[in-house]
């Protein structure tokens, strides 16, 4: 069913439930060749990014067409990080199939919806064909002799709250109260209330010998091209609330350890009122990278490491003065308008530095 406000154009399958969003006028939404894939979180729906997904289409009328995901709908969240992506990687291929003027691709991931998406691009990667490869020099992250995403030009992957170290360390989970009896209970019984993905978050799932699936999720492995992906994207963003989110922490939002968690002051800026620090954070190999302190385990020290072999830029939240402060976890995604709106400024500085 489509409909139209304000200039843009939205519609939502009945089929499946996912949204599309774009621009009314068909000059900007003929000239649009960057796909936005938005991906909800944990028993979350198409409605939690609806405001998110406008914004973009305001903003960047002839640029964009966005889709936010719905494959995952709510109780689909459980089935696990890995069954999440699968489902995600093929709802993008579709998305491609039916819009052929795409040139280019990038997610804005909210919650476990981060980690289904980092899963789905490592199935979704293309590495460079050998005159790319013969033709690469130097880091980083530019060109296409960094591979692709389904033949794609990756631009943006951008989570917002996101476990990217699980949920299994001290404080990792909030409401927990950092209390280590809490939390180990937590790890054991967490599969009765969020089944497969409760395990794969608090990396209670080695089968078989292997490593907990978020370990695995740091480095290349099989037909799975988890870093290959991420460092094919031209930047990656990290946005983390320093306090008050009751479900996902500062410190496995951010990837960092405790001793690299940054002061932070007001902000003074009226425009982004509620990002209190930001910081790029230069890729390095895992060998350079020192050693954790404080509440790193041994399997959080190798994922801080695997992940910091791309580089990152950190965005830091705080609604500690905000009337809204204990939702920070939906308010920085504004998952609602009408609930969640002190969270816009976080929506517009993701667009203001998103490259188009």
């Amino acid at each position: 069913m489509e409909k139209q406000e304000d200039g843009v154009c939205s519609a939502e399958s009945v089929v499946d439930g996912s949204l599309d969003v774009w621009s009314c006028k068909t000059s900007d939404s003929s000239s649009a060749d960057h796909l936005v894939v938005m991906v909800h979180g944990i028993l979350g729906s198409t409605d939690d990014w609806k405001f998110g997904a406008e914004q973009f289409v305001k903003r960047l009328p002839d640029k964009v067409f966005v889709h936010c995901s719905e494959k995952n709908a709510s109780a689909l969240t459980l089935d696990g990080v890995d069954v999440m992506g699968e489902r995600l990687a093929s709802e993008v291929l579709e998305i491609i199939q039916t819009r052929p003027n795409i040139r280019k691709i990038s997610f804005v991931a909210h919650s476990l919806g981060g980690l289904a998406a980092r899963y789905a691009i490592g199935k979704l990667y293309k590495p460079p064909n050998q005159e790319d490869s013969q033709d690469s020099s130097g880091d980083s992250s530019q060109g296409p002799s960094q591979g692709t995403i389904c033949g794609l030009e990756a631009v943006n992957f951008i989570t917002v709250a996101t476990p990217h170290l699980g949920s299994m360390g001290n404080r990792q989970v909030p409401f927990l109260f950092g209390v280590s009896s809490f939390e180990k209970v937590a790890g054991l019984v967490i599969h009765w209330i969020f089944k497969r993905t409760g395990r794969h978050l608090f990396l209670k799932d080695e089968e078989e010998g292997k490593p907990p699936l978020l370990r695995r999720m740091v480095e290349d492995t099989g037909d799975c091209h988890f870093i290959s992906a991420l460092r094919a994207f031209k930047r990656r963003v990290v946005y983390s609330n320093v306090g008050h989110d009751h479900i996902v922490g500062w410190r496995t939002a951010s990837i960092r350890r405790d001793s690299e968690l940054p002061k932070w002051e007001d902000s003074l800026d009226e425009k982004y009122p509620h990002i209190v620090y930001e910081e790029l954070c230069k890729s390095c190999d895992a060998e350079d990278v020192p050693e954790g302190e404080n509440h790193s385990t041994d399997i959080e020290e190798e994922m801080i490491k695997g992940l910091s072999t791309v580089s990152w830029e950190k965005v830091d939240v705080s609604f500690h003065s905000s009337r809204q402060r204990f939702a920070a976890h939906s308010v920085i995604q504004v998952k609602s308008e009408t609930m969640h709106i002190e969270g816009a400024d976080i929506i517009e500085h993701i667009i203001d530095h998103f490259h188009a």
